[in-house]
């Protein structure tokens, strides 16, 4: 018995110490910088030699993990970024579908962090969605649909971003009802209270008070005292200040607006810093203390200047000054805030295209062109101005009406193609196919031989053969067991199109009805949307869906995600961007 004991022990030990050998290299490097802050550039004194090791030894899902430490721990958000490219590409040749979705998750997060650009930013979280479809890890899934809301929020989408967040939000709540390690449960509270912070957001721009109202109060009461989550206490303060100012307390909402900044800035979350600012200063403004409230939209342009950045609700900032400016008949001010929110709305305009469709503007292209003519008279390179604007304007108006000519006919051609898909006619062997040749125009071959050869292609129909990338003709033929030139005769006599046209109509109508029928496809690229349907070319696919469809595939979508969105489908939309 001992000596089974023995040979137990021996085995035991000779398991852990191979274990622990195994990652003994990698955990005696980490070791030495895990313990740093983020951002102390002074952790890649050990991360280089880890990454080294992780290279030497082609062990990729470490080299994903080193490339994510030197993304944590870079000081400057260019080498942030170099290393979450990195990461991604490392994490791919890992092979790895939950490495590869945290890596393209974290590059997102740089550029919507670090960047504030929200496009890219929500290119690289659908990558990371699409391969965490298939996880089981549920924090990963609830992560990236979280930060997928972030993006739609600040896009417009409050809806869709709302039932992002709410989803996350009770995913971690339920988390934190489980016993778990203390570094698990901090995770999941810091997930809970910024679901929380970005559902009262959508709330507030969705005008819905009263629930905003709760779970403000709600928040603040669970991190008022916890010195782990001042940065969430600072969300909801900053929440409860705009609330308070909407209802007019004004004195109180000074109170918790200035009592948010210093938690908000202590991380350099430079997007929600610019908002206190600006309801700091519409705050004293409401005071009527004019030179406190210049002075704080005025943080808003220094932070504007910096980061080339602006949130579409910050718009009002540059009215306000150049309001300002204008009574006190600074002309030099004025024309300087005048530019400035001129640049402001080319960045709106290109940056937050939903909202800055539907935004009000006080200060529109008329107002502004009317104040550049008053400045350009006291001003010596004022008519240089007014002629730009004259020439913008122009351009303006020939934009509009051209937008809204091909807003009619995307409207007229969409309603087509609905009535058609609606009606089942628009499957893909509808319409056209399958029409009887004229007798002058029937080819030399046998009835049997045409049937059969007609069945065959109704089956490949059926079947949605067609989306096999790189079919020749010469491989359906081989498919179906059949002569190339009888199979092209026949196409041409009996679908009244040439093959190649014949397939790419069955391609773009089958991709046509999924995009209707099924919402995910709403989610995909152009590029996704091409190789769904077998067509290899980006820019092919977007001119023959024109071609057959009178319509663009992006207009298609827009206006499809806006259909759902509006009620006009009893199913809520997912991943619309």
């Amino acid at each position: 018995m001992k000596k089974i004991y023995f040979i137990t022990a021996i085995l035991f030990f000779n398991l852990y110490f191979s274990q622990h050998k195994k990652y003994s290299d990698y955990y005696n490097i980490k070791k030495n910088y895990e313990n740093y802050p983020e951002n102390d550039s002074r952790a890649f004194v050990f991360l280089d030699q880890y990454i080294k090791l992780a290279k030497q030894k082609k062990d990729y899902d470490r080299l994903a993990q080193g490339y994510e430490d030197a993304v944590f721990y870079s000081a400057s958000s260019v080498d942030k970024l170099k290393y979450a490219d990195s990461t991604v590409y490392a994490a791919l040749l890992s092979k790895n579908n939950d490495i590869i979705s945290d890596a393209y998750l974290g590059k997102g997060i740089i550029y919507y962090f670090n960047y504030k650009k929200y496009k890219p930013a929500l290119d690289e979280y659908l990558k990371a969605y699409e391969y965490s479809e298939n996880s089981t890890n549920d924090y990963l899934k609830n992560e990236i649909l979280y930060h997928l809301g972030v993006v739609k929020c600040y896009l417009g989408y409050y809806d869709s971003a709302l039932a992002h967040f709410q989803k996350a939000n009770d995913y971690f709540y339920q988390k934190l009802q489980e016993k778990a390690h203390p570094n698990i449960i901090f995770n999941n509270k810091k997930g809970y209270y910024n679901s929380l912070h970005r559902i009262i957001v959508c709330y507030r721009n969705l005008k819905s008070y009263n629930a905003a109202d709760s779970l403000i109060t709600k928040g603040l009461a669970q991190t008022q005292n916890n010195p782990d989550f001042q940065q969430e206490y600072g969300y909801f303060l900053k929440e409860k200040g705009i609330e308070q100012l909407r209802k007019n307390d004004v004195k109180n909402a000074l109170n918790s607006l200035q009592k948010s900044i210093k938690p908000i800035n202590h991380i350099n979350d430079f997007a929600w810093s610019t908002v206190n600012y600006f309801y700091i200063g519409k705050s004293y403004l409401a005071l009527e203390n004019s030179h406190e409230a210049i002075q704080y939209f005025q943080k808003v342009d220094s932070v504007f200047q910096e980061h080339n950045f602006i949130l579409p609700e910050l718009r009002e900032n540059y009215e306000q000054l150049i309001h300002y400016y204008k009574d006190q008949k600074d002309n030099s001010k004025e024309l300087y805030y005048t530019k400035q929110l001129l640049k402001a709305d080319r960045i709106i305009s290109k940056d937050f295209a939903y909202l800055s469709s539907t935004i009000h503007k006080d200060y529109d292209t008329r107002t502004l062109q009317e104040e550049k003519e008053r400045l350009e008279r006291t001003t010596s390179w004022g008519k240089w101005i007014i002629i730009g604007l004259i020439f913008l304007a122009l351009l303006l108006v020939a934009i509009i009406a051209e937008k809204l000519r091909n807003e009619k006919n995307i409207k007229i051609n969409y309603k087509i193609l609905e009535d058609k898909i609606l009606n089942n006619l628009y499957t893909p062997s509808h319409e056209k196919f399958d029409s009887k040749p004229n007798e002058d125009e029937k080819c030399n071959l046998n009835e049997e031989l045409v049937g059969q050869i007609l069945s065959k292609l109704k089956s490949f129909e059926d079947k949605c053969g067609f989306i096999e990338n790189g079919l020749t003709i010469n491989k359906l033929a081989h498919k179906l067991h059949t002569n190339s030139n009888y199979l092209s005769q026949i196409i041409n006599e009996y679908k009244g199109v040439n093959f190649n046209r014949y397939l790419s109509e069955l391609r773009i109508r089958y991709i046509t009805n999924k995009l209707y029928n099924d919402k995910i496809y709403l989610t995909y690229k152009i590029e996704t949307l091409a190789e769904k349907c077998g067509i290899a070319s980006r820019t092919n696919f977007s001119n023959l869906f024109r071609e057959i469809n009178g319509m663009r595939p992006t207009d298609f979508i827009k206006k499809r995600q806006k259909d759902i969105k509006t009620g006009c489908q009893n199913f809520p939309v997912f991943g619309t961007v």
